[in-house]
């Protein structure tokens, strides 16, 4: 499970309307690289892979494939605007470390 605050699903929505996106999920997935080993991906996609887990806040479906499920489980994404700029902060309880933008991290 994975929880997406107000904010976040206000700022996908926000973005997919702003730049015309016709797709029908924001997909969050894990990949390797970054400073601290992972990073956090966030896309547009208009179809559901087999492995998919969908979740679903107000008018947005987020998927996780299972492989990313495995670490992002438990994480919290929001939408924060602060002095560093506007960013997808994911807490992400299995996270040992991040980077100092946290985009990247370790676990």
């Amino acid at each position: 499970m994975i929880t997406v605050t107000e904010n976040a699903v206000k700022r996908i929505f926000e973005v997919s309307e702003k730049q015309k996106i016709k797709k029908d999920f924001f997909r969050v997935s894990i990949s390797g690289g970054g400073c601290q080993g992972f990073q956090y991906n966030f896309n547009f996609e208009d179809h559901k892979n087999a492995d998919d887990q969908v979740f679903e806040f107000k008018n947005i479906k987020v998927l996780v494939d299972e492989t990313s499920l495995e670490i992002l489980n438990g994480c919290k994404i929001d939408f924060i605007t602060d002095l560093m700029g506007s960013y997808f902060k994911v807490d992400n309880p299995k996270a040992s470390s991040t980077c100092g933008c946290g985009t990247s991290f370790s676990i």
